[in-house]
């Protein structure tokens, strides 16, 4: 891709599937990648490897749903790896049930997580960007929001509202050299699809269930996303703002 080699990139839940996947792709792109995650473990390990690699990594414990952790965590990166450029969110979580089985501390937890964290990091960053007049941010929603999902109701509607956000933001700071953009995953082999996979009941049937509906006849890999996040990071993208891509083997095909 384009003139990463040298940018600074956030990626939030760093140390998991897809995000460790997306920041040693940034990495090997020549990017200086701060490697934000809940647990300081994870991110640990992704940014090992990297530098393991030769690439350059910081790794962050951060709480997105904590303002003051978001910005202590922001001013760490900076004042080590140089102004970010690049924001991807991409940390989530989901309980797998149907609605009606939900309690409001769940719901609470879920917006938390993959809505109001989101804007957290946003409000953070936006301002920084709109100081340089450049930045992309690149946020990564799920098919759930395009199309539904059961047991997901709460958490497709967060990933729904993150969607809009996106185009809203994207609208607002266009004319501050900022793009905005989604990737929404569909099932995906990670952590969380696990947990999914468990709460069915039948995880095998499962799995065989969507591989059937899954034009492309898999279910995709951490290694599937990075591709597309990347992009709309690069200069390749650089007249590409508010806009959704679904990277789910076809699962979802929305116009």
């Amino acid at each position: 891709m384009r003139k990463l080699e040298g940018k600074t990139v956030v990626v939030t839940g760093g140390g998991g599937g897809i995000g460790g996947a997306t920041c040693r792709r940034f990495a090997a792109e020549g990017a200086r990648v701060a490697v934000f995650d809940l647990s300081l473990e994870a991110a640990l390990k992704v940014a090992d490897d990297i530098h393991e690699k030769g690439g350059r990594a910081l790794a962050l414990r951060c709480d997105i749903t904590n303002r003051a952790e978001v910005d202590t965590a922001l001013a760490q990166a900076e004042a080590e790896l140089g102004p970010v450029e690049v924001l991807v969110n991409n940390a989530g979580w989901d309980v797998f049930r149907p609605f009606t089985k939900t309690e409001p501390a769940q719901w609470a937890k879920l917006i938390d997580i993959n809505l109001t964290g989101a804007l957290h990091m946003h409000h953070a960053m936006l301002p920084r960007m709109v100081e340089r007049k450049r930045g992309r941010i690149i946020n990564i929603a799920s098919d759930a929001a395009r199309v539904g999902s059961s047991g997901e109701a709460v958490y497709a509607a967060c990933k729904g509202g993150l969607v809009a956000f996106s185009k809203t933001i994207a609208r607002e700071h266009a004319r501050h050299g900022i793009t905005v953009n989604v990737v929404c995953p569909g099932p995906t082999d990670t952590a969380l699809f696990a947990e999914y996979k468990e709460g069915a009941g039948n995880p095998e049937k499962l799995l065989e269930a969507f591989q059937r509906s899954i034009p492309l006849g898999r279910i995709g890999q951490p290694d599937d996303l990075p591709g597309a996040i990347v992009f709309f990071a690069s200069d390749d993208a650089g007249y590409i703002t508010g806009q959704v891509l679904s990277v789910s083997g076809g699962l979802t095909m929305a116009g």
